[in-house]
């Protein structure tokens, strides 16, 4: 298998291993961010500081032996390397939390592997596709592995871009049970440094039967993105829309290349 149709192999033949999954129940989470299937040069490392706060969020855990997210900061240090023009693979380390007694909780660590169509920054239809591997922690997730499929699908017409992830989550029973949570992110870019946007990250239950309307998370943001030097960051606040989704979360996501003028072909 080799040119361009490996990619799209590759990426098949990962999505039927992943199908053979089931949900994941949780509450909190570590990344709030829409894909956009940009990702880094060949030979370049990227590292992201994903952040955020939940200053008014549910009460009780999602599981038994989990915690509150509210009042609860959670963050992860996420190290890219572009592999080739349409492969980026990371790690995401550490993973950590300070609940809202104080308490500081380490979470696990998550490997990603990212295949897209190769310089989606610069078309007006771009695609691709995410995949997650977690270990987790017992009071992060009541699964110790779990998994994420991300397919990623985007439409661009001058300054407003519109990006898809209909996100499948899972802990590697059932394919009936994998969880729908899908990410959607319209914006509309003001310059090459500034965007403003608009995201909604929902959480529907399982393929199986949807949650009742009352019991699915559905929360929206309001999103800016400066790119540029020193560093790219997005700020945003997200609104519970329903009583199952936590009322108020603050997210910031600093990102930078570590060697961004390094040459592909490079020793």
């Amino acid at each position: 298998m080799t040119g361009a149709g490996y990619p799209l192999r590759l990426s098949l033949m990962m999505c039927a291993v992943f199908a053979l999954t089931a949900p994941r129940l949780v509450a909190q989470t570590d990344e709030i961010q829409v894909y956009t299937a940009e990702i880094a040069a060949p030979g370049v490392f990227n590292l992201t500081w994903h952040n955020n706060f939940t200053p008014d969020g549910l009460r009780d855990p999602a599981f038994g032996g989990g915690f509150s997210p509210n009042h609860t900061f959670n963050g992860v240090t996420e190290w890219a390397y572009g592999v080739a023009p349409w492969f980026e693979a990371g790690l995401y380390l550490p993973l950590y939390s300070i609940t809202g007694d104080g308490s500081m909780m380490f979470n696990g660590f998550k490997l990603r592997t990212l295949f897209v169509l190769p310089n989606a920054a610069e078309r007006s239809f771009f695609y691709g596709i995410n995949f997650e591997f977690s270990w987790n922690a017992g009071h992060w997730d009541p699964h110790r592995y779990s998994s994420e499929i991300r397919p990623i699908i985007g439409w661009r017409s001058g300054p407003v871009d519109l990006t898809v992830n209909p996100i499948l989550d899972n802990s590697w029973t059932t394919f009936s049970r994998l969880d729908f949570a899908p990410a959607s992110r319209l914006a509309y870019n003001f310059s090459k440094t500034w965007a403003l946007a608009a995201e909604e990250y929902d959480d529907f239950g399982e393929l199986r039967g949807f949650l009742p309307s009352s019991r699915q998370a559905h929360q929206l943001y309001a999103v800016v993105d400066r790119n540029g030097e020193p560093m790219d960051i997005e700020v945003g606040a997200g609104f519970g829309l329903t009583s199952a989704t936590d009322h108020l979360v603050l997210k910031l996501i600093l990102s930078r290349d570590l060697n961004p003028h390094r040459d592909a072909s490079s020793p």
